[in-house]
């Protein structure tokens, strides 16, 4: 997917929040009619979701270098669109999926926890080959669909699906928040792996240097 160089201009807006205004992004590209039509573009690309009202929520990726766009687009349009299932709402619709689904491919929270043990995993977010067949097998085993669901279905999207591990880290790296975390602690576990690498904040860098350690220690002291 084509991204024009113009957006990368919304980097500029305050990394501090997750809720930008149109207005905001408008002072740094001109004008407000300008700053609607990037809006609707990084939505599009999967970097900011529109509230309405001309408010807008970020993903923290948007502040990614730009050269690395390419790279977490696939990662986002995977993301725009998943779809969410619930039944139990525990680890039993968990183990149920896993069993169900079991030549997907796991990524994001449980594929990191397996990766780093950094993180209690929240979601199952599995890759499937077709999506809706997948959908319609939950569904047919009283599963609902909606947003509290701990089952995550994607469709497959983009490459490094042959390098699983770079794909859980750029997916962690796209999709921003405690993910965050995830990707770092790859990048800390799994360095020769990767062939493309995200930035990071030298706190957020550290803070996970020293979960892992904790969590190395935890596991000698057994």
């Amino acid at each position: 997917m084509e991204v024009p160089p113009s957006l990368a201009a919304a980097q500029k807006l305050d990394q501090g929040s997750l809720i930008h205004s149109t207005r905001e992004l408008a002072a740094t590209v001109g004008s407000i009619p300008t700053a609607q039509r990037y809006a609707k573009l990084l939505d599009n690309l999967g970097f900011i979701t529109i509230l309405g009202r001309g408010h807008f929520e970020v993903r923290s990726s948007l502040f990614q270098p730009y050269s690395l766009w390419p790279y977490l687009i696939p990662s986002l349009q995977s993301l725009k669109r998943a779809r969410y299932f619930g039944r139990s709402y525990n680890e039993s619709d968990v183990h149920f999926a896993r069993k169900k689904f079991s030549e997907a491919v796991v990524t994001l929270d449980y594929r990191a926890y397996e990766l780093t043990g950094l993180q209690t995993p929240e979601k199952l977010f599995l890759y499937v080959g077709d999506q809706d067949s997948a959908a319609n097998a939950l569904k047919s085993n009283d599963f609902s669909e909606g947003p509290r669901g701990k089952i995550a279905i994607l469709p497959r999207v983009g490459e490094f699906f042959d390098n699983g591990i770079q794909r859980v880290y750029l997916d962690s790296l796209a999709a921003g928040g405690r993910n965050l975390l995830d990707a770092v602690a790859i990048e800390f576990c799994y360095p020769d792996k990767l062939q493309v690498k995200g930035l990071f904040q030298v706190d957020l860098v550290e803070k996970v240097r020293e979960d892992l350690s904790n969590a190395a220690m935890s596991v000698i002291q057994r």
